[in-house]
């Protein structure tokens, strides 16, 4: 059956990576196995966020063999937010996804958000069921709970890593975007909601890691995205979009 979307001549998928190498070569088997199906020409970015492991090494080793793979490298840590924020801005597709580069979702899953980008500009990821530890759901609720206070964000999985944008969007939101941190997620909904787009959310499995370690919800992560809340908060409170 043919999947492809026919408003989409080239897709783009944006993976950001830190220490993923374990992750990152079978990850990118599976992209370039799958991403054919959906547009008749795709590209895959992934951004090397200072990793100490082998992370870069691999991804250029694919890029010699596919010319579809480019390779984005920090020199060192810049952050979550700083790297997808990297990979958008270097997007060449009509629309651009991007999935965290940890293998808790699968590239196929994307068909779902492809259906829903006619009627909206944005589709976020919905995690029917997350595959993490207790203790990172709490955090998670306590997250989704301050930013409907603050923003009003009313979609149910505003951090999910699994988000899908027309070129328009791109465009227009990430020469705004200014957060390092996961906080990335949501603002990247927020400015999309204040510019007027449309946003629709898609249902998308979460799996377990089989490899690596989570390096989101320690300390100072979390310090850096209340700040980074505060920060937006006032700016927005300005009236800067």
């Amino acid at each position: 059956m043919n999947t492809m979307s026919a408003s989409i001549e080239q897709l783009t998928c944006v993976f950001p990576a830190f220490n993923e190498e374990e992750n990152i070569g079978p990850l990118l088997d599976e992209a370039l196995s799958t991403l054919g199906d959906f547009a008749p020409a795709f590209e895959i970015i992934v951004v090397d966020d200072g990793s100490r492991d082998r992370t870069a090494e691999i991804v250029r080793s694919y890029g010699e063999r596919h010319p579809q793979v480019r390779l984005i490298a920090h020199p060192t840590n810049l952050g979550y937010g700083h790297a997808v924020r990297s990979g958008l801005s270097n997007v060449r597709g009509d629309a651009a996804v991007f999935i965290d580069g940890d293998r808790q979702f699968k590239i196929a899953d994307v068909s779902g958000l492809l259906a829903k980008l006619n009627g909206a500009q944005v589709v976020i990821g919905r995690r029917i069921k997350r595959a993490d530890p207790w203790h990172r759901l709490v955090v998670a609720r306590v997250y989704h709970f301050v930013l409907q206070q603050i923003f009003g964000v009313l979609v149910h999985d505003v951090d999910c890593g699994y988000k899908l944008f027309s070129r328009e969007v791109l465009e227009k939101i990430v020469p705004q975007l200014e957060s390092r941190s996961a906080f990335i997620s949501p603002e990247l909904v927020i400015r999309a909601k204040l510019s007027g787009f449309e946003v629709a959310e898609a249902p998308v499995p979460h799996y377990p890691r089989t490899a690596g370690r989570p390096k989101g919800a320690t300390p100072k992560v979390i310090a850096r995205t209340l700040g980074e809340i505060w920060r937006l908060r006032k700016s927005l409170g300005r009236g800067r979009p």
